[in-house]
């Protein structure tokens, strides 16, 4: 199991550059990929955990158990699906290329527990991101592009120093070693992982970088790449008790601010976008069940944002008055209930699962942003069917494939089905989808954009640094 960890790991970087020599080997490549990554992350749901220290103190540990398989799981099936969606779409070798590099990297960051390995995966996984965002070589997604890198480079800058201060102290670099380490080291490693993984306010780059990226790339970073931020701080938080509160702390905040300004979003990318941060927040908010919700969501997120490509508008209101393709209708119905929390769905079990950890602090919030879910995806749901617009077989394909696991998955938690556990969800389904048609639908609140604009970005990091270190102070 250990050298075929190794190979896995360094098989994506060997492809990523074979595709330059065989460009007409690009899909079938990249699908390869994402095949592997799926056949071991099978292999270690039926394996024992596995800790891997490659250079002692100073060199590169890795640790693969159940919770590095559920997110490997979601980087192989979203990067599979987005792989068929862009099948007849032109894309070069090089899209091709940086989809397996980014890839890769991901999944280095999903297995890594020190800190220096990890800096070096992000920073792989924000150059392939960033050559993503910028592909189409327009104003704008360059624009986009330069933004999100500037932002991600300025918080791992932050996250480097943080790294040698916990290393000053316990002389490893190991995620262990933050125990005792001082509170500015943990501050600044958390805030640059908070920026990574698109949390609270250190995450509003996430919106507009999401919503402007080309559907394929929108997929892959709403499914995949914001976790490889999140996941570190999942993985701190259930090795070090003394973290555990800070991130559900985050957890909840994340949760509440996405939704609500998912909730009066008009524009369907943005929305998504907006509900992307707030789901991460459901995974910090119950770290010890962090895996199966970040496989829920990875699928079901990837699936809306191929979806929302395909409709005739990016606005609400233009929406409500042309009617959808029923089929691609019928699975954006499909995708909005299970992120609703719908029976018979993962979303449902996922939520159940993470609704049972949660502290009783957070009950009533988190209960606030499941609701605020069924509100914003009424958006979707409602939506008039009927229409006839044409669609590529790819998008069927990954469409298929990730629905398909939305529905496989709900077999993770199949001790969710009980009455009581039944009856909560669907109540507040029901009352979002009330207070959207009684309230929110005819709503048009514009929300400002000041949080989000470039100017106040690396602001937000200083003010969540200060932050951090007080929480780790105390």
């Amino acid at each position: 199991m250990s050298e075929l960890t190794i190979v896995w790991i360094a098989l994506p970087f060997f492809l990523g550059f074979i595709v330059f020599l065989l460009p007409k080997l690009d899909r079938y490549l990249a699908l390869c990929v994402g095949l592997v990554s799926a056949g071991y992350a099978a292999l270690l749901f039926a394996s024992t955990p596995l800790t891997l220290k490659l250079i002692d103190n100073f060199g590169v540990t890795l640790v693969v158990d159940q919770l590095s398989a559920f997110f490997i799981l979601t980087n192989a099936l979203v990067t599979i699906a987005v792989v068929f969606y862009c099948w007849d779409t032109g894309k070069t070798a090089f899209f091709y290329a940086q989809t397996i590099i980014l890839h890769g990297s991901v999944n280095a960051a999903f297995a890594c527990a020190d800190f220096v390995s990890l800096y070096v995966a992000l920073e792989v996984s924000g150059i392939a991101a960033f050559l993503l965002i910028a592909y189409p070589r327009s104003d704008r997604s360059i624009w986009v592009a330069l933004r999100y890198l500037f932002v991600s480079n300025t918080a791992m800058l932050f996250y480097l120093v943080g790294a040698v201060l916990a290393y000053q102290t316990n002389h490893t670099f190991a995620f262990a070693g933050l125990r005792g380490a001082p509170p500015e080291a943990l501050a600044l490693m958390f805030m640059g992982l908070l920026v990574k993984g698109g949390v609270f306010v250190s995450g509003l780059w996430l919106p507009l970088t999401h919503s402007e990226s080309e559907t394929p790339v929108s997929a892959l970073m709403s499914g995949v790449v914001v976790k490889a931020g999140v996941y570190p701080l999942v993985r701190c938080a259930l090795t070090l008790e003394q973290v555990d509160p800070i991130v559900r702390m985050f957890g909840v905040g994340t949760a509440l601010l996405g939704v609500f300004y998912a909730v009066f979003e008009k524009d369907t990318k943005r929305m998504l976008a907006f509900h992307t941060v707030s789901q991460l927040g459901f995974i910090l908010a119950a770290p010890a069940v962090g895996g199966f919700y970040a496989l829920t969501h990875g699928l079901v997120k990837a699936a809306l944002f191929l979806i929302a490509g395909s409709l005739p508008s990016r606005n609400f209101k233009e929406l409500q008055l042309k009617q959808i393709n029923t089929p691609v209708w019928i699975a954006l119905v499909i995708a909005s209930f299970s992120i609703s929390g719908f029976p018979m769905l993962s979303g449902f079990g996922a939520k159940v699962l993470t609704t049972k950890n949660f502290l009783p602090w957070q009950e009533i919030a988190m209960n606030v942003a499941a609701l605020g879910t069924a509100i914003s995806f009424a958006k979707f749901i409602f939506l008039p069917r009927g229409g006839h617009e044409e669609v590529k077989l790819g998008f069927w394909v990954a469409t298929i494939l990730l629905l398909g696991g939305l529905m496989a998955a709900n077999g993770v938690y199949y001790d969710a089905y009980t009455f009581e556990n039944i009856i909560k969800p669907l109540a507040t389904i029901a009352v979002g989808w009330v207070a959207y048609f009684l309230i929110f639908r005819r709503t048009a609140i514009k929300l400002p954009r000041l949080l989000e604009e470039f100017d106040n970005l690396i602001g937000f990091m200083t003010l969540i640094s200060i932050l951090l270190f007080w929480l780790a102070l105390a």
